[in-house]
């Protein structure tokens, strides 16, 4: 399934997301930087992709890691996973974290994270005294990976 996202750059040397394969489900977000930027061990940066985004109502941009950066350099997304709602028109930003030991630069027009466009449903939360009972009930952290 597709979908057009209405885009804007913010500055001519932003590049717009692309794909890396027909079946990608996330589009690579590009450094919109002027000079290159080294990441200090255990630091964040804000790194500007230039772009702006017109999410459809219902949906949300959800920002996640490039597996290979994270991997292979230590650089993630600050906050794990960064989340765009459909009512933001500001630049997007990455919040990105070496977790490496050693510093680490991002280059101009590298590709920094990727971002899934997902459909969400927003809850009417209802208060209640009871909730309906399961087999896992209250079973919490590591309770369904026992054998």
């Amino acid at each position: 399934m597709t979908a057009n996202i209405r885009i804007r750059k913010l500055t001519p040397n932003a590049k717009l997301p692309t794909y890396g394969s027909a079946a990608a489900a996330g589009a690579d977000l590009y450094a919109c930087l002027d000079t290159p930027v080294t990441i200090a061990p255990h630091e964040t940066h804000l790194i500007g992709t230039g772009l702006a985004l017109e999410i459809p109502e219902g949906y949300a941009g959800l920002v996640y890691a490039r597996s290979g950066m994270a991997g292979k350099r230590g650089l993630a997304p600050a906050n794990k996973v960064g989340v765009i709602d459909a009512d933001y028109r500001g630049e997007l930003i990455v919040a990105l974290h070496n977790h490496s030991e050693v510093p680490a630069t991002v280059e101009p027009g590298e590709r920094i994270a990727q971002m899934v466009i997902t459909p969400f449903l927003a809850a009417n939360w209802v208060e209640t005294d009871e909730l309906s009972d399961t087999v896992r009930g209250v079973g919490g952290f590591g309770s369904t990976g026992t054998s």
